[in-house]
């Protein structure tokens, strides 16, 4: 009926049996990014968010996200996620801030991790968003999307930038 494995023989949604698939080590690095103003940026920096140390409590919504991706991707697996890294890298251009977001998620199992990577960054950039909109509504979340992954049957995958 269609080449998505996600659907059965009736056209409904299912989820995909791994049972076959070989264990590996699979890795996937996503990247997001969210757009402020100066003044968000300085109050980041100088970490005067009335809501706290905005860094540290976005890492830590994106690892949990990372966790809990199975829960609200109706699809996905379970995975047991054996590290998940946040890092963060500004980007200035003349009056604009760019908070760039880049999520390591790394698991042994029998599918892939993009999807737990993926969260993480949208979450992690929500996260800043939800703790700086007292100050300005008007940030931008910018693009997510699937920097590499590593592992499984399809092997290497690099985003060409």
């Amino acid at each position: 009926m269609t080449d998505f494995s996600h659907i059965n023989e009736q056209g409904r949604a299912k989820m995909v049996d791994i049972s076959d698939k070989k264990v590996t080590s699979r890795t996937a690095i996503a990247r997001s990014s969210i757009f402020v103003n100066k003044e968000i940026y300085s109050k980041i920096i100088d970490q005067t968010i009335g809501k706290g140390d905005v860094l540290s409590v976005a890492q830590v919504a994106g690892i949990m996200a990372a966790k809990q991706t199975s829960t609200i991707i109706p699809m996905c697996h379970p995975l047991p996620l054996s590290g998940v890294n946040i890092q963060f890298d500004w980007v200035q251009d003349k009056d604009t801030y760019e908070l760039v977001i880049t999520v390591e998620a790394k698991t042994k199992g029998s599918t892939g991790v993009e999807m737990e990577a993926l969260t993480a960054a949208s979450v992690t950039a929500l996260t800043v968003y939800d703790m700086c909109k007292a100050v300005d509504k008007g940030m931008i979340i910018g693009q997510t999307y699937l920097v590499e992954k590593t592992g499984g049957k399809s092997g290497i995958y690099r985003r060409e930038e």
